[in-house]
């Protein structure tokens, strides 16, 4: 059953590789498997992201995409001013994920997972449940 959303932040131009390493590793620490997996969301400046892009058509998952304003409203457990420096919102993994499964922190299943790649690129994945069908 398609119960959770993958919340998905990475460097411009990560390799699928080090998204898909990502998102595997996070799920593995939630105890979830890949068909767990509703839809993956994101901030829209990643709308052209081709690891983000390539991994949900390759799995099946929707997409979900949210501004930066919408982003930032949303109270999350681990925000970065790093994050707000670049992209405008103190979060885009937990945020977006908990926009995109209605619901607020405590359906974060796994706050914030950071990996890099073997290309040198970072990937942020946030897993939240969906609070409805």
């Amino acid at each position: 059953m398609r119960q959770v959303i993958v919340g998905l932040g990475c460097d411009r131009d990560a390799a699928i590789g080090t998204v898909r390493a990502a998102v595997d590793q996070a799920l593995a620490l939630a105890g979830l498997e890949s068909t767990a997996v509703d839809a993956v969301a994101t901030i829209d400046r990643k709308r052209d992201e081709g690891a983000i892009l390539a991994l949900a058509a390759e799995r099946g998952w929707t997409l979900h995409f949210f501004s930066a304003a919408a982003l930032a409203v949303v109270a999350v457990p681990s925000p970065s001013e790093t994050v707000r420096r670049h992209m405008g919102t103190p979060s885009v993994a937990e945020a977006a994920a908990l926009l995109a499964a209605g619901a607020g922190i405590e359906a974060l299943v796994l706050e914030k997972h950071k990996h890099r790649g073997t290309d040198g690129k970072h990937a942020t994945v946030s897993i939240a449940r969906r609070t409805s069908a």
